[in-house]
């Protein structure tokens, strides 16, 4: 796929009092200081990418506007592919699609929930389970923005306990006729495709109760997307509430490789660890921005840099980002090395958000009056942590699924 720029379509930037957009050296352990020049290429059309677009995603998440072509330009620079493998698309390794996943998050929480929703559920999902005549359709368009597309397993009333969906499709001559209801379906108003899973009811079929994915056209008749209003997280992309009244799709539109609920499962567990590279991203922002402002505010005569106390308390930011960083590695090479098992990126998971919230509270404190403007960027990466903390698993679920590893006991009611 082509790298090659085009021109931008977000001029102006992000104005501050204070210079916290500058890159501090906030890798004290150097945990990535040995990035290989390809990995490290991705990681800078990151960096390319969060300067050109992310000063404009202020006033987006201000008004709660979806800028789309952030969403798309993101796709123009190569950058939704998370990682997925398929010959169709820019191999990048774990530990560059991490990168990007931090990189993307540290610019803007809503962009790392475009990457994650465009990339990490509906590109993945396609590639690793699509037909080959579905992936020909649709690989490729996902991968370059042109077409958005949305994941949709949460309902309204399923959301920690997704295997209980009640979404059903059946057959009906050739078709299949999906009807349910979603709920916090990113992109799922956005005009593009819905990967939506459901349950097969037919009584006299071999798969009656499987739950199974099906492309679903946003246009098709009887799909209806309506976005979420009053958010206070994740302003700048929008979530749907989706309803399916009798949608008729073709029978061809089914997923031929998804057979049961383990498949959606498949999807998430990969998705788990961009979310912890996501949370280490926010962290990163604001811990940065609260070293650029404590050594430029002045008060009582000196800059806050000097009191002890404050000291103590970027001390403490440092500890818990440099634990985040030694995560994130340490995963990526263990998922390079194909060992990474599906509860140690419940781990990274459950220790970066929980961690990255620490490192949002302290932040934003630091910064005293100052760190509730948008303009200074804690308080919406604040924000925005908040629902990272709970998608792809809560921390309860995430400490539940780990208990069960630890002690060959569930505990899931």
């Amino acid at each position: 796929m082509s790298t090659a720029a085009a021109p931008s379509p977000f001029p102006g930037e992000r104005v501050s009092s204070y210079d916290i957009t500058a890159r501090q050296d906030s890798d004290y352990y150097a945990v990535f200081g040995d990035i290989p020049a390809a990995d490290r290429a991705a990681w800078d059309r990151a960096k390319a990418y969060v300067d050109e677009v992310a000063p404009q995603m202020t006033e987006a998440w201000d008004r709660a506007e979806y800028p789309l072509a952030a969403a798309r330009r993101m796709g123009e620079m190569d950058l939704v592919v998370d990682g997925v493998q398929h010959p169709s698309l820019t191999s990048l390794s774990p530990l560059a699609a991490g990168l990007v996943n931090m990189e993307i998050s540290r610019g803007d929480g809503s962009l790392g929930t475009i990457l994650a929703v465009q990339g990490g559920l509906a590109l993945r999902t396609l590639a690793l389970f699509g037909s080959s005549a579905q992936q020909e359709r649709w690989l490729t368009a996902l991968a370059d923005g042109s077409v958005l597309g949305s994941f949709a397993l949460t309902e309204p009333d399923h959301g920690s306990d997704s295997v209980s969906l009640e979404t059903v499709a059946r057959r009906d001559g050739d078709a299949w006729v999906i009807r349910g209801a979603k709920k916090w379906i990113g992109n799922g108003a956005s005009g593009g495709i819905t990967f939506v899973w459901a349950r097969v009811e037919d009584e006299a079929a071999d798969e009656h109760g499987a739950v199974r994915c099906f492309l679903v056209e946003q246009d098709a008749p009887g799909y209806t997307g309506t976005v979420i209003r009053g958010k206070a997280s994740l302003r700048a992309i929008h979530q749907a509430h989706i309803v399916l009244d009798d949608v008729h799709v073709p029978l061809d539109a089914v997923l031929p490789g998804t057979k049961s609920f383990k498949d959606a499962s498949t999807v998430l567990y990969a998705t788990r660890s961009g979310v912890a590279w996501s949370a280490l991203g926010h962290a990163t922002a604001c811990y940065e921005a609260s070293l650029a402002y404590a050594t430029q505010r002045v008060q009582f005569g000196k800059p806050l840099a000097k009191f002890q106390m404050v000291q103590e308390r970027l001390t403490h930011m440092l500890e818990d980002l440099t634990a985040m960083q030694l995560y994130c590695r340490r995963m990526a090479d263990l998922e390079t090395a194909g060992d990474l098992r599906p509860t140690q990126a419940s781990l990274a998971k459950f220790h970066n958000t929980r961690a990255a919230r620490r490192i949002a509270s302290t932040a934003r404190d630091l910064l005293g009056g100052n760190g509730i403007l948008l303009e200074n960027g804690v308080m919406q990466h604040m924000a925005d942590i908040e629902a990272i903390h709970t998608y792809e698993g809560t921390e309860s679920v995430q400490a539940l699924l780990l208990g069960r590893d630890i002690t060959g006991m569930s505990a899931f009611a």
